[in-house]
């Protein structure tokens, strides 16, 4: 299951990054693939890029109601949030465990040797709560210049992911560029730097700790169609799950929890007694495998 995972987050890093032509255009795709959403965190910017980002849209379209409204224009944005919205509903947070490119960089970097790996407090994980409350939706809409247009503060002042897909790439691409480069390039670089050598030492920490995009799907998990079930009698409360987990869950104690990305580790490789299981709707997609329950280590003691 893991081996099929890589190769999904690899297939569709490539399919959501396939506009070859940009080593000669040295621009912006601008094509009608365009239109797309991307269901993870893809940069709009990056020359490779055939979809647009969600967190980008939603700062976009928050950053100019003002505006539009004192011009007499008005815009819901119904395509955007109900894209992302639909997404969130089927799946949950299954699409930054399969399909988000900065979520497949940070696996690679954690696969690196190092000295120690470090679990992350988990009091970081609201961080990325505060992050889209703030940076993705307030400080856009309320922001704002004399026009009454405000700034796209998470991709402007802290994404990543923008800073090593269409930063760095663009200014490789159109060296003109670099005359204008300043504060808010090296403090984005500074922010990569610091994700890139966190992910050597802890498992995906930018979505544990600041992903909005992340955030909010997160929440949809307990409501999903997509989810993952525990089967309480069959648990025997090893703890296998936790020693697998990207995320840093147990799962048989959080179960359904925001932090969870469906990755599936817990059940196709630490799980040997059928106590946890994937569901559609409620239906189960696979059959049990009518292993036998082995007695909890307390109750072997006694």
């Amino acid at each position: 299951m893991e081996t099929l995972r890589k190769f999904i987050q690899l297939t569709f890093t490539l399919i959501t990054n396939g506009y070859l032509l940009f080593p000669w255009t040295k621009n912006i795709y601008q094509g009608p693939l365009k239109a797309l959403c991307s269901p993870g965190l893809n940069c709009y910017s990056c020359p490779a890029s055939t979809t647009y980002c969600p967190i980008g849209a939603i700062q976009q379209l928050l950053l100019g109601i003002r505006f539009s409204i004192e011009t007499g224009s008005y815009y819901f944005g119904s395509y955007v949030f109900g894209t992302i919205g639909i997404i969130a509903s089927l799946t949950g947070r299954l699409t930054c465990g399969w399909l988000c490119p900065f979520g497949f960089l940070q696996d690679l970097l954690y696969k690196i040797p190092s000295w120690k790996k470090f679990q992350i407090p988990k009091y970081l994980n609201y961080i990325k709560y505060l992050m889209l409350i703030f940076f993705v939706i307030l400080f856009p809409l309320i922001l704002t210049d004399q026009w009454g247009i405000g700034k796209p503060w998470f991709c402007k002042f802290v994404c990543p992911a923008g800073t090593i897909e269409a930063g760095i790439p663009m200014l490789i691409l159109q060296p003109d560029l670099r005359a204008t480069v300043g504060y808010l390039f090296y403090n984005k670089l500074f922010w990569l730097f610091c994700f890139f050598t966190w992910s050597l030492f802890s498992s995906r920490p930018f979505c544990k700790t600041t992903c909005p995009l992340g955030a909010f799907y997160g929440m949809f998990n307990k409501i999903s169609i997509l989810q993952l079930r525990l089967n309480k009698k069959n648990c025997t409360e090893c703890g296998a799950c936790l020693h697998v987990c990207p995320m840093g869950i147990q799962f048989n104690k959080n179960v359904d929890s925001p932090e969870c990305i469906l990755c599936m580790r817990c059940m196709t490789e630490a799980c040997k007694f059928d106590a946890i299981s994937i569901h559609c709707a409620g239906l189960p997609l696979s059959l049990p495998l009518k292993k036998t329950r082995v007695p909890k280590i307390d109750t072997l003691q006694s």
